[in-house]
């Protein structure tokens, strides 16, 4: 009996070695997130108000590793696929970020009929019109950034951001960045915001070394665009339509 005793706690003793050793498990699970902190500066305020508090969300910060086939280990189709969803006159979520390669479903939940289209840059593409209940997919096969249109509603529109990477992340309203799962060494960092000034969204683009002791990379600056209007032409590149005059059904 004293025998099975002492087996049984030598196995015991045997696995919890085994499951605590160091490098079981890749390092980059047990590491920090790399954080960041987006500021927005506004060019057509004065200066004394660039500081005023705003809502920082929306910047896309990504991490393309230098050395080849190395953002491709982690990289993974998830287990459902991204939605932009069709309510109300909208698109839900407005921005979407997903790796090359990935499917986004586009379904139409409202009561009328919807399209989308993309004829610009990213990823170009018109699903036509479609009725309530119905679903189409695009496959996202490049890098890029695609601006998303209806061609019946003109106060509709949305972006989805295609990365070659697994390590990116979206600035929330106080502009904080996280991105998990992170291994050591050293990546290009690459920035874009729907608001900002495509020169100096490129201009940001550096080296990072990401380490045990350098997770933090700082605030990152981002220029907003005084010109930009979200106003567009249809799919057509002509001017919508004006809306149906008061008493006329519309969808």
């Amino acid at each position: 009996m004293r025998n099975l005793l002492f087996a049984g706690r030598l196995s015991i003793s045997v696995w919890l070695s085994v499951f605590c050793m160091p490098g079981l498990y890749p390092a980059a699970a047990q590491e920090k997130p790399v954080t960041a902190h987006v500021k927005l500066e506004k060019q057509s305020q004065p200066k004394a108000e660039k500081s005023a508090p705003s809502d920082s969300a929306g910047v896309v910060v990504w991490l393309v590793s230098g050395e080849p086939g190395a953002d491709r280990v982690s990289g993974a189709v998830p287990g459902k696929r991204p939605e932009i969803v069709q309510k109300n006159k909208s698109f839900h979520p407005h921005l979407t970020v997903v790796r090359v390669g990935w499917v986004v479903d586009f379904p139409n939940r409202d009561p009328f009929f919807h399209n989308v289209f993309s004829l610009f840059d990213g990823k170009r593409f018109d699903l036509g019109l479609y009725e309530a209940g119905a679903t189409n997919s695009v496959r996202f096969d490049h890098p890029g950034v695609s601006f998303l249109f209806c061609n019946i509603h003109p106060e509709m529109s949305a972006v989805v951001v295609a990365v070659d990477t697994p390590y990116y992340g979206i600035s929330d309203r106080l502009g904080n960045v996280s991105i998990g799962n992170l291994p050591d060494g050293k990546y290009e960092l690459h920035v874009w915001y729907e608001r900002g000034v495509p020169e100096e969204l490129k201009a940001l683009s550096r080296s990072v070394h990401i380490s045990k002791e350098s997770r933090d990379m700082g605030t990152i600056a981002v220029a907003e665009d005084p010109a930009f209007s979200p106003a567009h032409k249809n799919k057509y590149g002509q001017d919508y339509p004006p809306p149906p005059k008061p008493g006329y059904p519309q969808p």
